[in-house]
């Protein structure tokens, strides 16, 4: 599909955007990202700078910056997260497990959105919680889809492998057993931007008896449509 808007510099800025919705990027990844070339990345993410649409983290990479978040908060609400309540709330009572919606921001990943189990033991994730891209069925989904630099380092250290990220990408869902925290199991899937990029990821939790060896063979489906149910509402909003 044809994106071009007609006008080029807005067309260029909007995919230096775009490609800056999955987290922090070097110059280099931008340059991949959006097939522009490397001195004209350079001059717009400057200019986006400028202008605060587009920061710099503590190790030089481009961020979002700060200027869309007020832009977002005057346009009266996040999509995404308005979306979320009822979606989780769904989810949770159809599994009978705490549902959460995570963020990645920089090297972690934030519970943006959860809607907890209301009774008996249950995986407690308060929304604010951060919590690390290493280990988590969440952590796999945000990283699965990630361009080969960027997985490549979101492996080291990290307690899923190569493999468990390409089966992540096949299925569409990925799953954890006690990856993030001993005797907790997860199942995650991820929701897509307009752009089609991963920007957030649907998560239900809680203690491996109950959940099994095999969570996502229960509950992938489920997960699943939550996260389409998401996916569409952000993208009926773009329209």
């Amino acid at each position: 599909m044809d994106n071009s808007s007609g006008v080029g510099v807005i067309d260029k800025a909007a995919l230096v955007l775009d490609a800056l919705e999955a987290g922090p990027t070097t110059l280099a990844q931008l340059v991949t990202s959006t097939g522009l070339a490397r001195p004209t990345v350079h001059r717009l993410a400057l200019a986006l700078v400028h202008h605060r649409l587009v920061s710099r983290d503590i190790q030089g990479r481009f961020v979002l910056g700060s200027r869309l978040v007020e832009l977002a908060s005057a346009a009266g609400e996040d999509r995404l997260i308005a979306s979320a309540g009822p979606v989780l709330l769904q989810l949770r009572d159809a599994t009978g497990e705490s549902a959460q919606l995570f963020r990645r921001q920089g090297d972690a990943r934030v519970c943006v959105a959860s809607a907890e189990r209301p009774i008996g033991l249950r995986d407690t994730i308060p929304v604010g919680t951060q919590l690390s891209m290493k280990a988590g069925s969440a952590a796999q989904c945000l990283l699965a889809w990630e361009d080969h630099d960027r997985l490549l380092q979101g492996l080291q250290n990290a307690r899923f492998t190569p493999t468990v990220l390409a089966g992540v990408r096949r299925r569409g869902w990925g799953q954890s057993l006690g990856e993030r925290e001993a005797g907790v199991a997860s199942v995650s899937a991820p929701v897509r931007g307009p752009s089609g990029r991963v920007i957030a990821a649907v998560s239900i939790s809680g203690p491996i008896e109950r959940l099994t060896r095999q969570p996502g063979r229960i509950h992938a489906e489920v997960v699943v449509n939550a996260a389409l149910q998401l996916t569409n509402a952000i993208g009926k909003s773009a329209d």
